[in-house]
């Protein structure tokens, strides 16, 4: 028998890593002669870098780079050295997270650390590198990633801007002159989940902004100007990505990717279980068992499980989810491949509680569905 274990990380508990160890405890528990492989998997977010080391065996990297707000960070990215492939989850360096909620400001929060990061990974020589998108504090259209990397971004006197999305209602031209020659040699790729464009309505101001502490006069700043940024590059480049769906991610970064780096964009969980060989692990698999913190209607729009779930039915593999709660419509998975879904609460617990004891939980709860499942083959 072999199964193949691939969930995501279970926030604020345990990695994806960790998550894919507690439960083949528990399918080992019931299948002690069971070849058991484990897939740690992301969806571009959070625990992209972790799940990809994890399962390619590659380096995690670290450099003090900018944070959002200025003052320096620590951040993570990883090196794939056989392949010359960096990944780089942006919030590492530019991520809510590293904002104290009472101090955030998406009109002065700048992407600068996330371009740190690329030209760490460009020094180290790659030839491709990934980025997610996702958690960013930042509403700056990736202008301050790239003034890390060479280009200049200025007002009227020929004088730079400083950092921050607002200052660009006064942005009159772009100067690449110095932008790092190295990126043309790159190949970009973004693990992109959500299809906002760079401005309007569903831009990445008016979204995403207020959750970074923009007050609804200062979405309307901001989003007139990235505009203004959006008119001045299409200028210059010759053409307006500005309605690229992705461009909004990340407080715009992704309208800079896309227009200034002529980056890819894919789900991220297809990115993911490219790099970690998950189609190569679910061949002559009895069963996948995925999961993550929260399983509902939601997991069907480019989530974890979901992007498992077709891998696995690719190879006629069925697959089960395990997951700390069950949401609204979790039923609907099934749509998708996922023939059952499992909470690992045994009873009335608090959040704490759960979090706190997810590894034997998830034991105990694959050892029982697998207990079933080797009954139902028993009996076939």
């Amino acid at each position: 028998m072999k199964v193949v274990i691939a969930p995501d990380s279970f926030k604020e508990s345990l990695s994806a890593e960790c998550v894919a160890q507690a439960l083949a405890e528990g399918v080992r528990q019931a299948f002690p002669d069971a070849e058991v492989v484990c897939v740690p998997m992301a969806d571009g977010g959070e625990g992209t870098v972790a799940a990809v080391l994890a399962a390619t065996g590659g380096e995690l990297r670290s450099n003090q780079v900018q944070g959002p707000l200025g003052s320096e960070v620590t951040a993570t990215w990883g090196w794939l050295a056989e392949t010359r492939t960096a990944v780089i989850e942006m919030a590492e360096a530019s991520g809510l997270h590293l904002v104290p909620a009472t101090k955030r400001d998406a009109t002065q929060a700048s992407t600068y650390g996330t371009g740190q990061l690329v030209q760490a990974a460009l020094q180290a020589g790659a030839q491709r590198i990934i980025m997610g998108f996702g958690g960013s504090a930042t509403n700056d259209g990736g202008v301050g990633m790239l003034r890390a990397l060479g280009a200049r971004f200025l007002c009227g006197q020929g004088k730079e801007l400083p950092d921050g999305g607002l200052a660009l209602q006064r942005l009159e031209a772009i100067d690449l002159a110095g932008l790092d020659r190295r990126l043309q040699e790159v190949h970009f790729e973004v693990a992109c989940d959500v299809d906002n464009t760079l401005t309007g309505e569903k831009g990445a101001s008016h979204v995403f902004g207020p959750q970074k502490g923009a007050s609804p006069t200062q979405v309307l700043e901001l989003d007139s100007a990235l505009g203004a940024y959006a008119d001045i590059t299409a200028e210059l480049l010759g053409k307006d990505e500005r309605n690229f769906p992705g461009a909004g991610a990340a407080g715009g970064i992704g309208f800079a990717a896309k227009a200034f780096l002529n980056a890819s964009f894919r789900p991220g969980v297809q990115l993911v279980a490219e790099l970690a060989g998950l189609a190569a692990a679910v061949q002559g698999a009895d069963l996948v068992i995925t999961g993550e913190g929260k399983l509902d209607q939601q997991t069907l729009f480019g989530k974890t499980p979901a992007g498992v779930a077709a891998v696995a039915s690719a190879a006629g593999v069925p697959t089960i989810a395990i997951a700390g709660t069950l949401g609204q419509g979790y039923q609907q998975l099934r749509e998708i491949g996922i023939y059952a879904a499992f909470s690992i609460t045994s009873g009335p617990m608090s959040l704490e509680h759960a979090c706190l004891n997810a590894a034997e939980l998830l034991r105990d709860r694959a050892f029982d569905v697998m207990s079933v499942w080797g009954m139902g083959r028993a009996n076939a």
